[in-house]
């Protein structure tokens, strides 16, 4: 982590889960690429997709949903899950306890980790996946088990996301053909290859959200085109401008998990 905050916002990523407990600001309409759980630290959050508004304490959203998000405090926890990490089947059950009597137990579990965290309890760069879903939902999830193949790409795209990575490269790397590759990677992580690559470009800028930096340089550094491409992809995603998630982040305090993607295979 660079430099100690005191604000009380802070952040734990890994490459497979992150914990986010700090300002929401006001999204427009927002699809990240993860499965996302929303809860309040005061008073309720209110979700809206599909043209309809679900309030309370905790909410979850799908990955892939189009939606936006409001709470009544300004700061808010965020728990995001990598999708191809956790079977689909696991991640609706998931919605379905949280939404049940199990949500209260579970966002205690929650606030008490944000506490943890800011007191030094909780030790973030020890949490890897299986604590720290632990620590969350009292269990770990069910790991998604992806072909071989699908799986060593998924690592190289989550851990060096900024690395030019095209289909083809990826399928002879492989040992597939270009079609065979692309309907293998959706049939076993549920999302094209292409909106699969941008979202970990996407999720890769979290790292350097409480930085001073220049946003075109940035842009780059990170496997963008250029700074155009760079504004809508963090819009389509996050539902904020670039300017908007570092201006909310400057007090934000960065914790990464020392687990690194290879040895947290997917699969393995």
């Amino acid at each position: 982590m660079k430099g100690e905050r005191q604000s009380g916002l802070l952040m734990l990523i890994s490459p497979q889960r992150v914990f986010y407990a700090g300002l929401l600001g006001r999204p427009r309409g927002r699809t990240p690429g993860a499965f996302h759980i929303y809860s309040a630290l005061e008073g309720n959050v209110a979700v809206t997709r599909d043209g309809r508004t679900e309030r309370g304490p905790m909410l979850t959203v799908p990955p892939y949903v189009s939606h936006a998000v409001v709470s009544d405090y300004p700061a808010i926890v965020c728990i995001t899950i990598e999708p191809e990490t956790v079977p689909a089947s696991e991640l609706d059950r998931l919605a379905s306890r949280l939404a049940g009597p199990e949500g209260p137990q579970v966002r205690q579990r929650i606030l008490a980790v944000y506490d943890g965290i800011r007191t030094g309890t909780v030790r973030p760069a020890e949490v890897a996946t299986a604590e720290f879903d632990r620590l969350i939902f009292g269990t770990p999830l069910t790991p998604r088990a992806l072909d071989p193949r699908v799986a060593a790409i998924v690592a190289k795209l989550g851990e060096n996301p900024e690395r030019v990575m095209t289909a083809q490269d990826c399928a002879r790397e492989a040992g597939l053909s270009q079609s065979r590759f692309l309907h293998l990677f959706k049939d076993e992580t549920g999302v094209s290859f292409r909106a699969f690559r941008a979202w970990k470009r996407a999720r890769h800028l979290l790292h350097f959200v409480n930085e001073d930096l220049n946003f075109a340089h940035l842009a780059q550094d990170i496997g963008y085109p250029d700074s155009t491409h760079f504004s809508h992809s963090i819009r389509r995603f996050y539902g904020l401008k670039p300017r908007a998630i570092f201006t909310g982040s400057r007090d934000l305090a960065i914790y990464r998990s020392e687990t690194r993607v290879a040895r947290e295979a997917v699969g393995a």
